[in-house]
């Protein structure tokens, strides 16, 4: 892969970790706060209640993400970036560009989905 390819891409990686952590700081400075109005109307509490749990709901995936941008970030300082952890192939460039934090190339992650399919219909 090309340094000015992975420098754009470690850029990207960069901000969107950035943004995700604002978010989070975001979430917890101001939508988890209950006005005293709310607490009174049984109906206004209720739907606070559901957007606290789907704010939370929310940051539980953006916190799988960063943990995925962090390893990514890793790998760019080890210098393994871009390598398919599964069947240790490179990467395309397309999805790297596409999925900066991937992790597998088109081929596993695909395998890997299968796989997923076939658990999910035998529960």
């Amino acid at each position: 892969m090309k340094p000015t390819h992975l420098n754009t891409i470690e850029t990207s990686l960069r901000a969107k970790h950035k943004w995700l952590l604002d978010m989070a700081g975001r979430t917890l400075a101001e939508d988890m706060e209950v006005s005293a109005d709310e607490r009174f109307d049984e109906i206004d509490q209720a739907t606070t209640e559901q957007l606290q749990n789907f704010e939370f709901r929310l940051r539980g995936r953006e916190r799988i993400l960063l943990n995925k941008i962090e390893l990514a970030l890793q790998k760019m300082a080890a210098g393994t970036y871009g390598v398919c952890e599964e069947c240790e192939e490179p990467i395309a460039p397309a999805r790297l560009a596409a999925r900066p934090e991937a992790r597998l190339c088109i081929d596993c992650k695909e395998e890997q989905e299968r796989d997923e399919e076939v658990y999910a219909e035998v529960e």
